[in-house]
């Protein structure tokens, strides 16, 4: 009996040992497949010392401005692998280093024409997550006469906070925000996040003319020299979205809204509850639009230090995205700095030049099909949307995004650079 046990319990002993075998070889090979399936995509320069290759090096952008098919299907073979960015903690390393790193970004080659130097703009960068592509973005907008403020979010990861200090760190002309907030989806929190960074750059020794906004999954379309030629074609004119509310946006502000937890996505959101609010202050109208704006700085200064804007403020506190009609109301009031009168007809995403959103459902009437893929209903773009993007004539585009394709930024990288460049010669020469 005691014979028998024994060779039961070396047989248990043998199975337990070829399983564990079996799993580990199993193991080894979904990692050795995994890896063989991935990519991994770096800023120019970021791990120079890596030898890692980059498969990016391969993509030749002017073939893909021309929708040459051979290098369109380089970029959708690239997108069917698993695409591995640079982490938060590699760009705090890089960054450690201000000089090698500027050096090796190219800072410290960006040139600007005369008429850049005497139209300095401010930026409002708003992001969270992804320093990677939040520095690719400083990066595609940077001059040295420019003037940066970057909100992070109090919820951000340490080690994003520490890139976004080390950026700070390296730019005599980029700063965080002397208020942070915890930023909530469609709260106030996101509105005051902005209007932290627009206090902060109205108190800079820079004197410009005008701020744009922008979050971390944009990009330009259009190069400094491009911006500053569009941006004095406004004369003294704000540029953003501004419509009529249709019924259902109403809703938004004619009921009180309060923070709570959910349980999906955004773990707290404002939530309508049955209270009615007041009609605005002042007899304010009220517009609809968007939270991106390009906004002069005497219509920034009005909003800051005027008793009717810090009212309708105020109101505007309990309600549903309060960014996307706070913008959009205020540039109506008669005699705001330029000011878009009351009767004028709507000024939508496709009029007003600022940024660039595709749509699924107006895709085929407004705009060509995605060539990426829809997150919430967004187009995120594809590198089949190069010339597109760089032709139709908004100033900037969201959404992109390097796991789904590196490709379309590293072009729109490329073909900005080599249009302020080629600008930038032609004034000299």
């Amino acid at each position: 009996m005691k014979r028998r046990c024994a060779v039961l319990h070396w047989l248990r002993c043998k199975f337990y040992v070829f399983v564990v075998s079996l799993f580990v070889v199993l193991k080894l090979v979904y990692i050795k497949i995994s890896m063989d399936n991935s990519i991994y995509i770096e800023p120019y320069g970021a791990t120079h010392k890596s030898p890692r290759t980059q498969p990016l090096n391969g993509i030749n952008c002017t073939a893909v401005y021309e929708l040459e098919p051979v290098e369109i299907g380089k970029s959708l073979e690239l997108r069917r692998k698993n695409i591995v960015e640079v982490d938060d903690g590699s760009i705090v390393s890089f960054t450690e280093d201000c000089k090698n790193y500027i050096e090796q970004r190219g800072y410290n080659e960006v040139i600007v024409t005369d008429e850049e130097c005497s139209f300095p703009i401010a930026y409002s960068l708003v992001v969270h997550k992804n320093s990677a592509m939040v520095e690719r973005i400083l990066r595609a907008i940077y001059t040295p006469n420019n003037i940066y403020c970057i909100h992070y979010d109090q919820k951000s990861s340490n080690k994003f906070i520490a890139a976004m200090k080390n950026l700070e760190k390296c730019f005599p002309n980029v700063f965080i925000a002397s208020k942070i907030e915890s930023v909530q989806y469609a709260h106030i929190t996101r509105l005051n996040a902005d209007l932290n960074c627009l206090s902060d750059l109205l108190s800079s020794e820079v004197k410009w003319k005008y701020v744009i906004n922008l979050c971390g999954q944009d990009f330009p379309l259009k190069s400094n020299y491009e911006l500053v030629t569009e941006l004095s074609k406004l004369n003294g004119a704000n540029m953003l979205e501004s419509s009529r509310p249709s019924k259902m946006k109403k809703k938004r502000f004619q009921f009180r809204y309060e923070l709570k937890d959910v349980s999906y996505e955004y773990h707290k959101m404002p939530v309508k509850t049955d209270i009615a609010k007041d009609p605005p202050p002042h007899d304010i109208e009220m517009f609809v639009g968007s939270a991106y704006f390009v906004l002069t700085r005497d219509f920034v200064s009005y909003i800051m230090t005027n008793q009717l804007a810090k009212d309708f403020l105020q109101w505007a506190a309990d309600t549903y995205s309060p960014d996307e009609h706070f913008w959009a109301t205020m540039a109506r009031v008669p005699g705001v700095p330029g000011e878009i009168g009351r009767s004028e007809p709507d000024v939508t995403d496709l009029k007003s030049r600022t940024r660039l959103v595709k749509w699924n459902y107006l895709e085929g009437r407004l705009y060509p099909q995605c060539t990426g893929i829809h997150r919430r209903s967004v187009c995120i773009f594809g590198a089949a949307e190069l010339r597109w993007l760089l032709e139709d004539g908004h100033w900037f585009a969201n959404k992109f995004d390097p796991k789904v394709d590196p490709v379309i930024i590293k072009c729109l990288e490329e073909k900005l650079e080599e249009k302020q460049h080629q600008q930038c010669l032609k004034r000299v020469s």
